[in-house]
């Protein structure tokens, strides 16, 4: 953004846009998270139950891993 930009995002929003982009940022890696956490409990879960294999649980664990590094490395 040039300087008259921000000004003006400042003047309208009353915080930086750096301010804002960092509160995305962290909101989107707090649901991230959670959603692995809810991911992981519910394939513990269904492991504990019967219904999957132990390989099936780590499998889904270890996606839903990844998926959240991907995620991270870009919202960084």
């Amino acid at each position: 953004m040039t300087s008259v930009q921000e000004a003006a995002f400042r003047a309208g929003s009353g915080l930086s846009a750096d301010t804002l982009l960092f509160a995305i940022a962290g909101t989107i890696a707090v649901l991230a998270t959670l959603w692995v956490a809810w991911i992981s409990l519910g394939s513990f879960r269904s492991w504990r139950a019967g219904d999957i294999d132990i390989y099936d649980l780590l499998w889904q664990v270890v996606r839903a891993a990844i998926v959240l590094m991907i995620l991270g490395y870009y919202i960084r």
